[in-house]
């Protein structure tokens, strides 16, 4: 068996790539959906570096733009096409706005151990200016950054040139009041603040709590509490390290804020619990307030048990009555009111049961996949392998299975509902189980917050996709 480490690792993330795929989403009369392609913007490469494969997605809380991450250190901005958002219907197209280097490799003399540069997260904090500001952290370091535009700028200074260098006083012989004039647009992405050092294990999550002022980041073992302006100091809130290491049993693998409590926090692990705390009741939250956890049922206990229990994500819903858990095999929607067990299980991949050994020795069970909610709480999404990635609709019950697929990249191509075999004996539409790429996979996914636009990282290759109305 493997440790508890190897749980936790995360499959390699990375570079925002190089194509962005619009499509717009139909529904049938039976109720079932279908998407369309509708933009490409870049080119589709068969050649992908480590670097261009995309670690992270976040849409900002108006939907405006979105974020993602990739394993070269690189965070790249899409900004939504103004004339989209306000044709009829509207239109989920977005554009390349801003594009840094977030973070740079790193090597630790000390332990002798190299820091990559790939970003694991990115949170965006409410805007309250018109600058824009979000939280990337790579293994070790978290960054503030603010994005700003810059559209003026100011000629005719008294003591230096045009091009910044200083005049000679002697030559200054008469004052002037200096201009400001347009220029082209510019977006600049600047460090605000860095914090750094606080962290033993790697870092797996980060989220902003609703105060605004402070944020939670989470490795193996601890979980500290930062204010944003504050950069030396962190608090300890979430310790589960043992006195002797030879006595780990878990490890924490996601943790996040309440989306409107500012005192409760959830955190999930690798033993398949999710904890709740209230930092009311303690300044180190040692006691959960609650333990959420479904009894293993004993005809499907086998080797792997354990390892497919480990949760890989956690998800408070926007309403924060209700979250979502992420194992390997399912999701689990639990109701923040009931800890005993879930209220709903939505099967991601079940078929995969009989292929547990072979993804054992491949080591694709170790994969860790995430989950996010439809703005409303309606619906759920989560990715699978063969680019596959899964839509849940919590009202109607209804499933469906999508292909994030090349071979869209024509424009009003339809997507079709794709389905698994796992007979001898398969149906034209469906493809095999033992036919499916697990060197293609959909790891992280994110669902606009008021509108019905998810975009799907396809290892270096971003899909938009939109329901139409």
């Amino acid at each position: 068996m493997k440790s508890p480490s190897n749980i936790m690792r995360q499959s390699s993330l990375t570079k925002l790539g190089s194509m962005i795929n619009t499509a717009v989403n139909k529904r049938t009369g039976n109720g079932d959906i279908q998407w369309c392609f509708s933009q490409v913007k870049g080119t589709l490469e068969d050649d992908v570096t480590e670097a261009d494969i995309i670690s992270c997605v976040e849409f900002n809380h108006d939907g405006d733009l979105l974020a993602t991450g990739d394993k070269g250190g690189r965070v790249v901005i899409f900004q939504r096409d103004p004339i989209s958002k306000n044709s009829i219907p509207r239109r989920g197209e977005y554009n390349v706005y801003s594009t840094f280097q977030s973070h740079e490799p790193e090597f630790d003399y000390l332990k002798s151990l190299e820091i990559e540069e790939k970003i694991n997260k990115i949170r965006w904090l409410k805007r309250k200016n018109p600058a824009h500001f979000l939280l990337s952290t790579n293994d070790k370091t978290i960054k503030l950054w603010k994005v700003s535009e810059r559209d003026k700028r100011v000629e005719g200074y008294n003591t230096k040139e045009e091009n910044g260098t200083i005049r000679d006083p002697a030559c200054i012989t008469a004052l002037r009041v200096p201009t400001i004039k347009p220029m082209e647009l510019m977006v600049e992405a600047s460090p605000r603040r860095i914090f750094a050092n606080a962290h033993t294990y790697h870092i797996n999550s980060i989220s902003v709590n609703s105060d605004q002022e402070t944020y939670l980041s989470a490795d193996d073992l601890r979980i500290n509490l930062w204010h944003l302006e504050i950069t030396d100091q962190s608090f300890n809130i979430v310790d589960i390290k043992p006195t002797n290491m030879e006595e780990l049993t878990e490890v924490i693998t996601a943790a996040e804020f309440h989306p409107a409590e500012c005192n409760v926090l959830v955190y999930s692990s690798s033993k398949g619990t999710i904890r709740l705390c209230d930092m009311r009741s303690a300044a180190l939250c040692d006691q959960h307030s609650k333990l959420f956890e479904e009894p293993e049922d004993p005809t499907n206990r086998s080797f792997f048990s354990e390892i497919i229990s480990s949760i890989s994500d956690v998800k408070l819903s926007n309403s924060g009555r209700y979250m979502i858990s992420r194992d390997y095999l399912s999701v689990k929607v639990w109701d923040l009111q009931m800890e005993t067990k879930p209220i709903e299980c939505y099967p991601v991949h079940e078929y995969l049961r009989s292929k547990l050994c072979s993804l054992y020795e491949n080591d694709c069970i170790f994969d860790k996949f995430e989950c996010c909610w439809s703005g409303n709480d309606s619906a759920i999404m989560t990715g699978s392998y063969n680019n596959f990635f899964r839509v849940f609709d919590r009202t109607t019950k209804r499933d469906l299975t999508l292909e994030a697929a090349r071979d869209i990249a024509k424009p009003k191509t339809l997507l079709k509902p794709r389905k698994v075999c796992t007979g001898g004996k398969r149906k034209k539409d469906e493809i095999s189980v033992d036919c499916l790429d697990f060197n293609k996979k959909i790891l992280h996914t994110a669902w606009h917050p008021s509108e019905n636009v998810v975009a799907v990282a396809a290892t270096n290759n971003l899909f938009l996709f939109q329901d139409k109305l």
